[in-house]
């Protein structure tokens, strides 16, 4: 599932690519990828400008000439390809916007989904979600209150999006990793040191991640960016290979029903 470095740096490229553009069409393929009727999705998406795309945690929010945002959630196997209908990928495409002769195609929503709101509604929709840990906002004082008197398996908080917001299970094994913290170890176990670590992990591992474009595939033909993280990840499906640190061998277990890569070598 895309986490905070992989759409942010779609964000990037969506807004050199069709910001200020205008949408000429719209195609939707599958309903149930959209929160209302198609024929009300068309009429209030098609032939507006948009006006700049924003991120919020592992979301996207494209807002429109007239008020109205289009928030994106890729889920679980969706991606997104901008480029002419010679050059889309060969995959099932759910929604289409048209701008001339590129289209942005979104792709995979089996899960994910493109809602329309107006400014109450997506502000509702979002309300719960915890601080962004890119933000200037997001300082080490700041995580170290957010850590005061929680409790549980570190992998299981990290991935909370109430708690922080764009970590998923990718990057929580990254960081817990550069950390040299387990991601099974108990929250209130941390001390000072390992919590204030464990902060600059946070941000180095998502800007590290955002410089070499994340581990989705490319957003456009011809794009040597979007992608570049896959093969720089240290754990994270790395079950069996050696630690790059220690030598040890990369180990995988389920925390909280979901897969968990560290190194028991350097962690603890």
């Amino acid at each position: 599932m895309p986490e905070l470095p992989e759409m942010e740096n779609y964000r990037i490229l969506l807004n050199q690519n069709i910001a200020g553009q205008m949408i000429m069409d719209v195609q939707i393929n599958r309903a149930k990828s959209v929160n209302v009727e198609p024929e009300e999705f068309i009429k209030n998406v098609s032939r507006q400008k948009v006006v700049t795309v924003e991120r919020r945690a592992k979301q996207l929010l494209f807002h429109l000439e007239n008020g109205y945002i289009l928030l994106l959630h890729l889920m679980l196997g969706g991606r997104m390809f901008y480029g002419t209908d010679e050059e889309k990928p060969d995959r099932t495409i759910q929604i289409q916007f048209s701008f001339g002769e590129q289209n942005l195609y979104f792709i995979g929503l089996r899960l994910g989904y493109l809602h329309l709101y107006d400014r109450t509604g997506l502000e509702k929709e979002l309300s719960d979600l915890g601080p962004e840990p890119i933000g200037q906002d997001f300082t080490v004082d700041a995580f170290l209150k957010l850590m005061e008197r929680k409790r549980g398996r570190l992998k299981s908080k990290l991935v909370d999006q109430q708690f922080i917001s764009g970590i998923g299970n990718c990057y929580s094994d990254e960081i817990c990793f550069h950390a040299r913290i387990l991601p099974m170890r108990e929250i209130n176990e941390l001390n000072q040191h390992d919590v204030t670590q464990l902060y600059q992990s946070i941000r180095f591992v998502l800007q590290d991640a955002l410089k070499h474009g994340g581990y989705m595939e490319p957003f456009f033909q011809g794009d040597t960016l979007t992608g570049g993280y896959d093969s720089l990840c240290k754990v994270y499906d790395r079950q069996g290979e050696m630690c790059v640190r220690c030598g040890a061998a990369i180990i995988k277990e389920i925390i909280s029903s979901r897969k968990t890569f560290y190194c028991s070598g350097c962690q603890s």
